[in-house]
Parts: structure tokens; C-alpha cells; sequence
């Protein structure tokens, strides 16, 4: 009897080996920030991670960011290369920032087959409100040109922000 309990307790343990070992940590946040592009007029969530286990061939990071105008997240898949050290995650332009509200973000690491690797969560907070940015991009071109929406011919300058943002 006392040898099927200790077969059993040893079966049992390698199995949540073998468990804890598939959710092992492939990668952690190693920054996140809010990046404003007063030149553009835009604003993107950013995150990197780094790598600290090998990641399997054909692995995608899924990210998804909470969208600050409200409505469904914002949603991002980055192909992941087994060279990489740094997995740098850039969500497309945002609006409606508040400062000092956290927003949250998710990223799932899956693999080839769809199959989870590694869930992580994070919040952004932002110390500026994007009320800061003007509407337009204040050039225009590869060359930089001054945008003629934002600078007119008269010499007067429009940089009003006419983002419609929910209410905070």
C-alpha cells in the first residue's frame, strides 16, 4: 500500500512539474510609456519586453491596449524572431489621454499553433494630458514642410486641439 501512495505522490509531482514548466516565464516587462510626438501630432502606447527563456519558432506576441476614447482595445500582433533580446510593442495612434488615469494592457505570447505560453499585464499612467498635442501634424512631407492647416499664409498659427473625447 505505502508504495502505490509514494508512486502516486511522485506521479503527482512530476506531472505539476511538467505543468509549471510550460507557464514558465519567457519574457517580462522591461518598460512602458506613453509616447507623444508633438511634430506628428500623435500619441502610442509603448512597451518592450525582454526575453529571459528561449521563445519557439513562429511565436507572436497579442497585445491588447485599452483604447482612452473608450469602445473595444486596441488590438496588436507582433511576429516574435528567436534572435531577438527586446520585443518592442508600439500600438497604433491613440487618442484621448487623461493624465494620471492608468490604462491597462494585456499581452498573450502564442505560439505557432495558437496554444498560450505566457499571459502578462501591466498599466500605463501618463503624466501629461494629450490635450497637450495639437490636432495636425505640424509638418508635412519627408522634407518637414510647415503644414498650411496649422501654419497660414497670413502668419497666424491654428493649434487647437478639436479631439472630441469622452467626458473623464
Amino acid at each position: 500500500m505505502k508504495i502505490k501512495v509514494i508512486t502516486a505522490l511522485a506521479l503527482s509531482a512530476a506531472l505539476l512539474a511538467g505543468c509549471q514548466r510550460e507557464m514558465e516565464k519567457m519574457v517580462e516587462v522591461s518598460g512602458h510609456i506613453f509616447v507623444f510626438n508633438y511634430r506628428v501630432a500623435s500619441a502610442t502606447y509603448l512597451v518592450t519586453l525582454k526575453k529571459t527563456a528561449a521563445i519557439p519558432d513562429g511565436a507572436v506576441a497579442i497585445a491588447e491596449f485599452e483604447n482612452p476614447a473608450g469602445g473595444d482595445p486596441i488590438v496588436l500582433t507582433e511576429k516574435i524572431y528567436p534572435a531577438w533580446d527586446k520585443i518592442t510593442l508600439q500600438s497604433p495612434k491613440v487618442h484621448c489621454i487623461r493624465k494620471d488615469r492608468p490604462y491597462s494592457v494585456k499581452i498573450r505570447l502564442v505560439d505557432a499553433e495558437g496554444a498560450t505560453l505566457q499571459e502578462l499585464k501591466t498599466q500605463l499612467v501618463s503624466d501629461v494630458d494629450q490635450s497637450i498635442l495639437p490636432s495636425k501634424p505640424l509638418v508635412v512631407g519627408p522634407l518637414y514642410t510647415q503644414n498650411p492647416d496649422v501654419f497660414k499664409p497670413d502668419g497666424t498659427t491654428d493649434f487647437s486641439n478639436t479631439d472630441k473625447c469622452p467626458a473623464a
